[in-house]
């Protein structure tokens, strides 16, 4: 069973080595980046993220990082929504549905309201990385036609 567990003073360094293929390194962020990310949504941002080591019976086996973002009130368009920045699942572990299971769990945790309440769920992923997209699109997501940082944005409706 896949579970999302903090980070510790135990586990950390763990998490900074895990590692996609040499092929998947424009796909994702290392989980090195990933971390210093977090810290700064940690220290500047209302909400905490939710920054979590991804285990499969007790193995460590990839990581996410997931945060909460508020509506502008100055635009009447905007919505909150939670935005999944980062899935990666270790070279290793790769191939055994981890990744799917890692996004029901983290899906399930959202659906809880954890830092308030949103209608959606945005990601985004490389045009390139077939099998995010292929993911993504089974658990519901569908392209907004937006484009953030060359990656192509998708989102679900709660």
């Amino acid at each position: 069973m896949i579970e999302l567990k903090k980070l510790t003073w135990d586990n950390w360094e763990e998490c900074i080595n895990l590692e996609v293929t040499k092929e998947q390194n424009n796909f994702v962020a290392s989980n090195r980046y990933s971390l210093a990310q977090s810290y700064i949504h940690l220290t500047n941002d209302k909400t905490p993220p939710f920054s979590y080591a991804i285990y499969k019976d007790n193995v460590m086996v990839g990581y996410t990082l997931y945060f909460y973002c508020e509506a502008d009130e100055d635009d009447p368009e905007d919505e909150a929504c939670y935005s999944i920045c980062r899935l990666m699942i270790d070279k290793r572990y790769q191939g055994r549905g981890y990744g799917r299971q890692a996004m029901l769990k983290i899906l399930e945790h959202i659906k809880t309201f954890p830092h308030g309440k949103a209608d959606i769920v945005i990601l985004s992923y490389e045009p390139e990385n077939a099998v995010a997209k292929k993911l993504y699109e089974s658990l519901g997501f569908v392209e907004t036609g937006e484009i953030d940082e060359g990656e192509l944005v998708m989102k679900l409706v709660l």
